[in-house]
């Protein structure tokens, strides 16, 4: 399959979502890192800050630690906990309180190539998560915590790098300017499996070396909803990714 192909079927994935919705921008930063400690093991970890609408103030930070297990270079399994502060609102007061999120997930990475060069690298990611979300409620000028309620989800993610101009050479891509393209489809693992959101994403960015890029691009979430509550976030993300 040629780079462009594949891009476009990414993006045909992750476009596909018109519905009516509320329409709402914001901003996200972001840092992926992966550290390894031997052949076989490594460190994971991600942060990402995200506004509320319109950019106004923090809706989220996400703290994401976990433990990586390279089966192959191509293969590699995580396991991990998610600590994420979330602005949240009862009785019209609004306040922080914390999700808390195990999960696990398998990342494969391949390359396309087209007349023997190597154009595109390609990561597939799958995803449990176990979350447990906090059920409050307002006393006072407060939110009070009243326990929480489970929810399971599954994620599966695919990503596309592609080199600019794609093709140039037959060697790993080490420097230079990129165009990136993925998508994200999220389902309940509750209710037979129901939609969830779907997260697509387009940037671009430069490889300062093999172990670190950065990138700025849109994305489109949107969050399945009844009726008018799904909502359709216009996104503007800068992300780091850290390799060592």
């Amino acid at each position: 399959m040629k780079a462009k192909s594949l891009l476009i079927i990414l993006l045909v994935l992750g476009m596909g979502y018109a519905t009516k919705s509320q329409t709402q921008f914001a901003g996200w930063l972001a840092t992926f890192q992966n550290y390894k400690l031997s052949s076989k093991t490594g460190f994971y970890f991600d942060a990402q800050w995200r506004s509320t609408a319109q950019v106004r103030q923090m809706n989220a930070l996400l703290l994401r630690p976990g433990f990586n297990y390279y089966f192959t270079p191509a293969l590699t399994g995580t396991v991990g906990y998610a600590f994420i502060p979330q602005q949240r609102i009862a009785g019209g007061v609004t306040g922080y309180l914390p999700e808390h999120r195990v999960w696990e997930q398998m990342v494969f990475t391949h390359t396309v190539k087209a007349h023997h060069k190597s154009v595109a690298a390609v990561t597939h990611r799958l995803r449990l998560e176990q979350r447990f979300i906090p059920r409050h409620h307002a006393e006072g000028n407060e939110l009070v915590k009243d326990g929480h309620h489970y929810a399971g989800r599954v994620r599966y993610f695919a990503r596309a790098v592609v080199p600019v101009p794609s093709g140039g050479g037959g060697g790993p891509f080490s420097k230079g300017v990129f165009a990136a393209l993925q998508n994200e489809i999220f389902f309940h693992t509750a209710d037979g499996g129901s939609f969830d959101q779907n997260r697509a994403y387009v940037a671009a960015g430069y490889r300062m070396s093999p172990q670190f890029d950065v990138e700025m691009g849109y994305m489109n979430q949107y969050i399945s909803g009844a009726g008018s509550n799904s909502i359709n976030n216009h996104i503007l993300q800068v992300a780091t990714y850290i390799r060592l």
